[in-house]
C-alpha cells in the first residue's frame, strides 16, 4: 500500500524527492504516513480535501482485495 501512497503523491508534487512514506503494521489494520515539502502540502490535500479523499478511496479500494483496513494520514 505505500508504494500506491508513494507513486500518487510524486505525481502530484513539485518535489518529488521530498515524498517520504511510512508504513505501521497493526493485526487489522495499516497506517500508511505520508511526509511531502511543506509548500507541496496543498497540493496532495486539494481543495477542501478533494486530493487527499481521492488518494484514501484508490488506497482503501486496493486494500479491499487483501482483506485489511488501510488509513492513510497526511503529516
Amino acid at each position: 500500500m505505500g508504494e500506491l501512497v508513494k507513486y500518487i503523491a510524486k505525481a502530484l508534487v513539485d518535489n518529488p524527492n521530498e515524498v517520504e512514506v511510512n508504513e505501521i503494521e497493526g493485526e487489522q489494520s495499516v497506517i500508511v504516513e505520508l511526509r511531502v515539502a511543506p509548500e507541496d502540502m496543498g497540493k496532495v490535500i486539494g481543495k477542501q480535501g478533494r486530493i487527499a479523499k481521492a488518494i484514501r478511496t484508490v488506497v482503501k479500494a486496493a486494500a479491499t482485495k487483501e482483506n485489511k483496513r488501510v488509513i492513510v494520514e497526511i503529516i
